[in-house]
């Protein structure tokens, strides 16, 4: 919190990101449960009792008595082998729209094997939902009970994509990049009206949680190589200027997450009245260095990241720790309002290596022994 607030602090915090922020239950013996695995109990341990918490969490939505949406949306799970597979099935304006997940149950992650809306037609079809079938009420008791399970080893961090990150993961990545760029109208009309219900979320949710800090997903959709510049003002300053005025309206505070490129689109960051970015990805992944984010806008962003969950995973431990020393060094020198140093993500699969444990370690050490 010291942090946040751009208050002196010992030393830098150090954060693992999903490890010791998304729920993990290693005496769950679900299959798909890939924490339940031998390997992942040393990381888990480290993260709890060596690292400075955030647990991430989303409140839960309940459907509003007028909600209609199950006059519209149907559902089907199904199991092959060690796969889950989820069938959602949208019948609206005449047409048929349908969604497929997959979850395997060696990897942590839901892919989407296929997107609600594939085209124009499609998109339209989406557009004619009342708005009624967006209508729920924010429960912040996952966002208590989290609090209440963490108590002063961390903080709690509420999860929310912007209406940006809700409209652009409807597509496959190339059809919302054309439709984006090429029915720029009809694509503002999808963002309106989803930016309501989203914003209304966000100002309940805060109302009854103030003071916290959030993650505010999405702003990538609109990054360079997507699409160009102008338009990241247009999808995302646009819709999420609202909702980080309504979170620091009851104390709390604003984190932009958006992973590759970020030079051309800083200066509208910051335009969003956000206090934080992450996590700020080194080249080839981004297009700036951490020392010249710190140097030009340190005095406006908390900066969260800059390591590469590839380089844990993969870089030998000694140049893992020169990586390290060099974030710890840049994100630290000079004015500024604070670092957190942090990885991009987390291993997704059941097996950790003695190679990422170590460097996870190194992580916790470095920023340990860098005291103020």
């Amino acid at each position: 919190m010291a942090t946040l607030n751009g208050h002196p602090v010992d030393r830098p915090a150090v954060n693992f990101c999903e490890i010791g922020g998304m729920k993990a239950d290693p005496t769950d013996p679900d299959e798909f449960n890939i924490f339940n695995s031998p390997d992942w109990q040393p990381l888990l341990k480290l993260a709890e009792e060596s690292t400075d918490i955030m647990r991430m969490r989303m409140p839960e939505l309940k459907p509003r008595p007028e909600n209609c949406s199950a006059e519209f949306f149907t559902t089907e799970e199904k199991a092959e082998g060690r796969s889950r597979f989820t069938t959602t099935t949208l019948r609206v304006a005449g047409r048929t729209l349908s969604q497929v997940t997959r979850q395997d149950a060696d990897v942590n992650t839901v892919w989407t094997t296929e997107h609600l809306l594939k085209d124009v037609d499609d998109l339209k079809a989406y557009l004619q939902l009342p708005n009624e079938v967006f209508s729920f009420d924010p429960d912040i008791g996952p966002l208590l009970e989290a609090e209440e399970e963490v108590q002063d080893r961390g903080i709690v961090m509420i999860d929310m994509l912007d209406p940006l990150g809700a409209a652009a993961s409807l597509f496959p990545m190339q059809d919302y990049t054309i439709i984006a760029m090429t029915e720029q109208k009809l694509f503002q009309e999808l963002l309106e009206k989803l930016a309501g219900p989203i914003l209304e979320r966000t100002r309940k949710v805060s109302e009854l949680f103030p003071g916290h800090l959030w993650r505010i997903g999405g702003s990538e959709y609109a990054a360079e190589p997507y699409l160009p510049p102008h338009l990241f003002r247009e999808y995302m300053v646009r819709h999420t200027k609202p909702m980080v005025s309504v979170i620091q309206e009851h104390g709390g505070y604003a984190r932009i997450h958006s992973h590759g490129r970020l030079k051309a689109i800083l200066p509208m960051i910051i335009e969003t009245g956000a206090v934080a970015i992450d996590p700020v990805e080194p080249p080839p992944q981004g297009d700036i260095e951490l020392r010249e984010i710190r140097e030009q806008y340190g005095n406006d962003l908390v900066i969260f990241g800059n390591i590469e969950i590839s380089d844990i995973e993969n870089m030998e431990p000694s140049e893992f720790e020169r990586v390290v020393m060099q974030s710890l060094k840049d994100g630290t020198s000079g004015p500024g309002k604070g670092f957190v140093l942090m990885p991009s993500a987390c291993p997704f699969g059941r097996e950790i290596t003695t190679k990422t444990l170590t460097n996870y370690e190194t992580m916790v050490r470095l920023a340990t022994e860098l005291v103020a």
